[in-house]
């Protein structure tokens, strides 16, 4: 049976992370930029030091999220199996990639389903794209989804970007919020909104504080390049559709670098908990270990999540090589909340960042 054209599509997005730079070029997080006040009496033992926290109700050991990366064709089954695996193991939350395939037909929904499987007692939420949930007549599709995962909540990934350069691209946005709302309004699970990696900014993080939502992740500029990936993809595509007739249409390679940094995107959005103090707010895009972690919760993150880093050494290391990896960014998080006097992850919240010299 032929994959279909959704199925595909994920095979190749999964094979240009691994293989390809699809890093920002000429644009960073920004967290580099900025560096904790050193507290030489932090007045507690490292071993008083406690990074857990929680989310959706259940208790990770420390504050991140392997976040949405694939599903909807047959490795996904074996790649998103160990990514559970390891949650379970270390105790952190996950996210399933896009489930429009899912949606398409049923050939592949045990690549989402085997996270349920292996880790029946993480913190795991679904995932669809804005455009197909503006086309919702109901939200008995998305419940579905849902249960498919026995999802803890469900993420609506916003990505216009993506979609005005993808070759198949859907770029329909028009009525994208209503969506979100009714499926605030009716899905009976906490609704998450997430960018991809262009960042959210204050006001689109109000208009959605606005219809209910109350957890939000920036997914900015500056780690993967998803206009990259879409780039390098258009070009490949673009030669396929055109062999023979001569000529293709170059790749808009001017929006590489479209989006706003993610500790911009922090920065704007966590203002919003003094109106909204019931906002989650997830810090990703670009996070490279326990000190970005760190940075991110004094920037008013409550979480945070990275995805191609973890891609790159499960295939490269296997599930150890990515528990091993895992345990040292729990180190450094740890180390920095030690070094500023931070017992917990509330009075790492309190701590000031400065802007490097």
């Amino acid at each position: 049976m032929k994959p279909t054209r959704t199925s595909s599509r994920k095979q190749q997005h999964v094979e240009i992370t691994l293989s390809k730079d699809v890093s920002f070029r000429g644009k960073t997080t920004g967290f580099e930029r900025w560096e904790f006040l050193h507290n030489a009496l932090p007045e507690l033992d490292f071993s008083e030091v406690d990074p857990s926290t929680t989310f959706l109700g259940k208790k990770l050991s420390f504050p991140l999220i392997i976040s949405s990366m694939t599903g909807g064709y047959r490795d996904a089954i074996r790649i998103n199996r160990q990514l559970a695996e390891v949650c379970a193991a270390k105790g952190l939350a996950m996210g399933v990639g896009s489930q429009r395939q899912a949606l398409e037909d049923s050939r592949h929904h045990r690549s989402f389903s085997v996270v349920r499987e292996v880790a029946p007692e993480i913190p795991v939420f679904g995932n669809i794209g804005g455009a197909e949930v503006a086309k919702l007549k109901d939200t008995s599709g998305v419940k579905k989804l849902a249960d498919l995962i026995r999802a803890d909540a469900f993420a609506v990934h916003l990505n216009p970007l993506q979609e005005f350069l993808q070759p198949e691209g859907n770029p329909q946005f028009r009525g994208v919020l209503d969506g979100i709302a009714r499926l605030v309004k009716e899905l009976g699970i906490p609704v998450i909104v997430k960018e991809i990696g262009a960042g959210i900014s204050m006001s689109v993080a109000r208009r959605l504080l606005e219809v209910g939502v109350r957890i939000i992740d920036v997914a900015g500029a500056g780690g993967t390049s998803w206009a990259g990936v879409e780039i390098l993809r258009r070009g490949t595509v673009r030669k396929q559709r055109n062999r023979g007739k001569g000529g293709q249409v170059p790749a808009p390679t001017a929006f590489w670098d479209w989006g706003i940094p993610t500790v911009d995107a922090l920065r704007q959005v966590s203002s919003l908990k003094m109106e909204s103090p019931s906002l989650t707010l997830i810090s990703s895009g670009g996070i490279s270990g326990g000190l970005d972690i760190a940075k991110s919760i004094a920037f008013g993150a409550d979480l945070a999540a990275a995805a191609r880093t973890f891609l790159r050494i499960l295939e490269s290391s296997g599930a150890n090589g990515l528990l091993q990896e895992l345990e040292g960014w729990e180190m450094e998080l740890r180390g920095a909340m030690f070094l500023t006097g931070s017992r917990t992850i509330p009075e790492l919240q309190e701590q000031r960042l400065v802007l490097k010299a």
